[in-house]
């Protein structure tokens, strides 16, 4: 079995009295996109500096690519991260291809892909302009090239499409998915969880501190015990099981997401139905319902 490219082994962080992280382990594999949820304070940030390095952890282990990210190789280790901040300083007096230039000579990368890199984020047209003309979303586009300086294996986006428009945030998304495709692993730290639905392999869900949950849509929405809805309209009325409230025509059952097929071979024939609308948990319905539980 593959090593995963990015480790935690029961990880723990305290500042002063408080926990931000307490013994979370996970793990991100190449060519997988994760999303991060969590509320402030949830200990997302907290992670993220650590698999930078940027902190130490008290208890526990960070692997990057194998590789303690604390021990001797951590420097060279951490070379292959590409990170996007929730907040993004850029020189104002700059002009975006100076920008660009200036973080590939920090990270020993070569410029003559600089040109190509700015056009792949759709910024070209403005790389002679200083950075201080850019709107919110043309810096956070060429913050984004920054972060994909020398092709990373392992990319940590803080926010990522915020300040960006529909077209910005579809292109930010397409990069995530080439990137994928390419074995690189990415990790999506967002209050959008919206966008997350269909783009995120996974989803972690970060609580005080502790993972609550983590894995695909589907498995998340088993884990959070929330029902699915069926809603038909029948063509003509029939017999069907207590659990299906009849308005007229119209039934209406809830069951375990996973039973969503049993309940609709209760309904016989699919030719007596007119009409059918299966609602299941969306991603901020579930986690809604995981931050209301205990703590862990």
């Amino acid at each position: 079995m593959s090593t995963a490219h990015v480790a935690l082994d029961n990880v723990g962080k305290r500042f002063g009295t408080q926990f931000a992280v307490k013994n979370v382990s996970l793990e991100l594999q190449a060519g997988e996109c994760v999303g991060l949820a969590g509320h402030n304070g949830a200990g997302k940030s907290t992670i993220i500096k650590l698999m930078l390095g940027l902190i130490t952890p008290d208890s526990g282990r960070v692997s990057l690519l194998g590789e303690n990210v604390s021990g001797k190789s951590g420097v060279h280790i951490r070379s292959q991260i590409g990170y996007l901040p929730e907040t993004v300083a850029l020189h104002p007096s700059l002009t975006g291809k100076e920008t660009l230039d200036f973080y590939a000579k920090l990270k020993k990368q070569p410029l003559d892909k600089n040109n190509a890199l700015l056009e792949r984020v759709g910024i070209s047209q403005a790389a002679g302009r200083r950075v201080g003309t850019y709107s919110k979303g043309m810096r956070q586009r060429l913050a984004l090239a920054q972060a994909l300086l020398g092709e990373p294996k392992v990319l940590l986006f803080d926010e990522p499409t915020t300040g960006l428009d529909p077209a910005s945030r579809q292109m930010f998304y397409r990069i995530v998915g080439e990137l994928k495709e390419q074995g690189a692993t990415v990790l999506l730290s967002t209050h959008a969880l919206a966008e997350l639905d269909d783009r995120a392999d996974r989803i972690i869900v970060m609580k005080n501190g502790s993972k609550v949950a983590d894995g695909s849509m589907n498995e998340l929405q088993i884990q959070s015990g929330l029902p699915a809805t069926v809603t038909v309209r029948l063509k003509t009325p029939v017999d069907l099981p207590p659990h299906w409230v009849s308005d007229g025509l119209n039934r209406t059952a809830r069951c375990a997401v996973e039973d969503k097929a049993k309940l609709l071979r209760e309904l016989g024939s699919m030719d007596n139905v007119e009409q059918i609308d299966i609602h299941t948990p969306t991603l901020d319905d579930m986690y809604a319902e995981f931050l209301k539980r205990e703590d862990v």
